[in-house]
């Protein structure tokens, strides 16, 4: 039965299902607006179901067998089997329960949700494409929009991700069987994420970069201690190298990856042999397919929604959200911009404001950053003071069998409001929340250093760090 093609209405279409749209949705039906959320994949988005949460529970899973695998230091003395079946089995059970949640709590907020494709047909008039034969497609008038697309892959010339042995992260992440070798193309979060997970799980692992060092973006000193804990798991790096092509080997047995100097020089072109190649050098916005020209929306020359503060694009009753909307493309930055478009849609004064957004990679040791790095800091004119702490001064990191890093603190020297921090170490993901309030709050040193810390705990290392700053720092040397 085909389904004809009928026309309704609706305040609010949000155009994807990932954590900027389906937060959008939830919120502003919390401020009364009638919604529909329009999503062709599954609720959740990329996060969700190929990203963010199944890498992280991996993660978690290879984190334990490794410990448990290397812990002879604590007396315990184990050869942990891995099912990787049963892993993928239990990280899919996760995002079910996730995924479900969102279902649960958009219908509970009167979000209308749609499966199928939407593309705009004007300014206030959107067609959505029902999935699966003979389904259809109805026209949905609107009186505002969120565009929350999200991102996809980047793909490479001569690695497409349909041809097998060729990978991207939501088909390595879904893999039953662990490979024994691997050669992995891009040193970024990604790429450095997966490398330990699949070290972790006994696979070799070569990494291949165009630039001269892992994760461009972060400074040295916190990529120091992830990159020498990847060279110990066993990893191998090529840098100054860019894949270039792959081919099946003559005798059969996998596949050869070829990888040309990226400087022109004269260096001899790499071949690397593997069972699979995963190419992680980066994620684009997903706005081609939306007819957004047609709806008067403008992008900028890789693909993003050009937006204002207040998420606005330049058709000013559509907004975008999340990975679309640009840099930087973090599921935590858009659940807030998502929020933002529908408070601003409901008449609230509400606006961006990015200066206290944490990034986080989650290798091992984790690195966390938020606000302004001591060379952004001086480079828009600051005086600046810095405090660092060692976690091989605290006692909690020393009894987790994980004391490489540090905490660093960046602050304004003649007040001391803190302007950002970094970390490197345990945990680094969960401390850096604490820096993100003082930097949102506009709090001092002083507030930091002298809020009580419970002992013996990771956080204490962050009020150490503030109290080296101001120079009265007790479990190490003031500077």
């Amino acid at each position: 039965m085909v389904v004809g093609d009928v026309t309704t209405g609706t305040d609010v279409l949000i155009i994807g299902a990932g954590p900027a749209g389906y937060v959008a949705a939830i919120r502003a039906g919390q401020l009364d607006l009638d919604v529909t959320l329009v999503e062709k994949d599954a609720y959740g988005g990329t996060c969700l179901n190929y990203g963010c949460i199944p890498s992280k529970a991996l993660i978690t899973a290879t984190d334990i067998a490794h410990e448990a695998g290397n812990a002879e230091a604590m007396g315990i003395h184990a050869d942990p089997a891995i099912d990787l079946a049963g892993m993928v089995e239990w990280k899919d059970g996760v995002v079910d329960q996730l995924t479900s949640g969102v279902e649960k709590l958009c219908k509970a907020n009167q979000v209308t949700l749609l499966e199928g494709t939407a593309t705009f047909d004007d300014e206030h008039t959107a067609r959505v494409s029902h999935s699966g034969e003979g389904q259809g497609s109805e026209t949905l008038e609107f009186e505002n929009a969120i565009v929350a697309t999200g991102s996809r892959p980047i793909e490479i010339p001569n690695f497409e991700y349909d041809d097998e042995p060729v990978l991207n992260s939501r088909q390595a992440l879904a893999l039953d069987s662990v490979p024994d070798s691997l050669v992995i193309v891009g040193a970024g979060y990604i790429g450095m994420e997966l490398a330990g997970v699949f070290a972790k799980l006994g696979t070799d692992v070569t990494v291949i970069e165009m630039l001269d060092s892992i994760m461009p973006g972060y400074d040295d000193d916190l990529k120091r201690p992830v990159k020498k804990h990847a060279i110990e798991l066993g990893i191998e790096f090529e840098f100054g190298y860019a894949a270039s092509e792959w081919h099946d080997r003559d005798d059969g047995d996998g596949i050869r990856v070829i990888a040309e100097p990226a400087a022109d020089d004269e260096t001899t072109p790499l071949e690397l042999d593997a069972e699979m190649v995963l190419v992680a050098v980066g994620r684009q916005p997903v706005s081609d397919t939306l007819a957004l020209e047609d709806a008067g929306i403008e992008t900028d020359d890789r693909g993003f929604i050009e937006t204002d503060s207040r998420g606005r694009t330049s058709a000013e009753h559509i907004f975008a959200a999340g990975d679309v909307a640009g840099e930087p493309m973090l599921a935590h930055k858009g659940s807030m911009e998502g929020k933002v478009a529908a408070e601003v849609i409901a008449g609230e004064p509400s606006a961006i404001d990015n200066q206290a957004i944490p990034a986080v990679v989650f290798t091992t040791p984790e690195i966390a950053t938020v606000g302004l790095t001591e060379s952004e800091a001086e480079a828009d004119g600051f005086e600046t003071v810095v405090g660092t702490f060692p976690f091989r001064a605290s006692g909690r990191a020393l009894t987790t069998g994980e004391s490489d890093g540090f905490v660093k603190i960046v602050a304004e020297e003649s007040d001391g409001y803190v302007l950002g921090a970094s970390i490197v170490g345990p945990e680094a993901s969960e401390l850096v929340a604490e820096l993100g309030l003082a930097v949102e709050l506009g709090a001092t040193l002083e507030d930091v250093a002298s809020t009580v810390h419970a002992h013996p705990t990771l956080s204490e290392s962050v009020m150490e760090a503030a109290e080296n700053a101001l120079g009265h720092a007790i479990h190490t040397l003031n500077r």
